[in-house]
């Protein structure tokens, strides 16, 4: 099944794809289509509702589609987690998944206007798979054991501003976690109609020219093996994101590091999961609080802020 929520930010009607692409409305089954909504057996649910025919239709034309779960409790990212990733930028293929965390409320619609945000010159793209999971995963006992815990997947781009991600910081939270950085959709589709995660082509295009072109069988880490080792750290929890990274063809990777601007539209599908498409537009004028100067001297020992513009050759995403 595709599960989706149409409507304005914070006012979404959850709704379900028919076999013929017509939408019906889920409001007679659940509020929102949430953590506690996997949680409680909904997917079970909306399929019987369905099978029954007792859905009201719901006309989507003309109308926001927005992120496919609501209120994520967390956005766990994986890092250079892709062989040709990881060529493009000169790294070495990690022994262990390079885990960390972006701010949940960066999760918009898949159509929904990215912001660059103030001071940004390094805003780039990333077309990945995402991971939703429905029932909680702690402390599994193997790879084999996370699909039951994993509701579906979506579309994710995992927007980045490399100059505050690698640049401000020794830890990747500033570049990760500006505002509207992870559109989400157009569906969460349910596990059994994927299949193999592993089987997935990923795409992306800006301004209607391809940039990446993947597939998620190049993962260093599959699926299972991400869920089941995050659940060894982290508690993951019904409607938690898990962005699974992303291939080869990132901004930051390519000849002259054509970066994100204003007016760019960023295109991006994976196979089976739908398309998205974005507007970028600018946050607004400069910060009036300081920045740290470019090309002065790190504040602390293991930032990179007295590298060159484009010189940054460590992991990525």
């Amino acid at each position: 099944m595709k599960l989706l929520r149409v409507g304005e930010p914070g006012r979404e009607t959850p709704a379900v794809l028919g076999e013929d692409g017509v939408a019906f409305s889920l409001t007679e089954v659940t509020a929102d289509i949430d953590g506690t909504f996997l949680a409680s057996g909904g997917v079970d649910r909306v399929r019987q509702a369905l099978a029954e025919g007792s859905l009201p239709r719901l006309d989507t034309a003309g109308r926001r589609i927005g992120a496919p779960v609501a209120r994520p409790g967390k956005v766990v990212c994986v890092g250079l987690n892709y062989r040709d990733h990881a060529e493009e930028t000169g790294a070495a293929v990690p022994e262990r998944p390079v885990v960390f965390m972006k701010d949940p409320s960066t999760v918009v619609g898949p159509y929904d206007e990215v912001r660059i945000p103030r001071g940004s010159v390094k805003t780039d793209w990333e077309v990945e798979l995402a991971v939703v999971i429905g029932a909680e995963a702690r402390y599994l006992t193997g790879p084999d054991e996370a699909a039951g815990h994993i509701a579906g997947y979506a579309v994710s781009h995992d927007v980045s501003e490399r100059e505050f991600q690698l640049e401000y910081s020794p830890q990747w939270d500033l570049g990760k976690s500006c505002e509207t950085f992870n559109p989400l959709g157009p569906w969460l589709v349910t596990r059994d109609e994927v299949g193999d995660p592993q089987r997935l082509g990923l795409r992306l295009s800006v301004n209607g020219e391809v940039r990446q072109d993947g597939t998620t069988k190049n993962m260093i880490f599959d699926v299972g093996y991400l869920v089941w080792y995050l659940s060894q750290y982290m508690v993951l929890r019904p409607g938690d994101v898990i962005n699974t990274g992303t291939p080869a063809g990132v901004a930051l990777g390519l000849p002259g590091t054509p970066y994100l601007r204003a007016g760019d539209t960023v295109a991006l599908s994976v196979d089976g999961l739908g398309t998205q498409r974005q507007k970028l537009i600018n946050a607004g004028k400069a910060p009036s609080c300081p920045q740290p100067p470019r090309g002065s001297p790190p504040s602390t020992p293991t930032t990179s802020a007295s590298r060159p513009h484009g010189s940054w050759t460590g992991p990525t995403r």
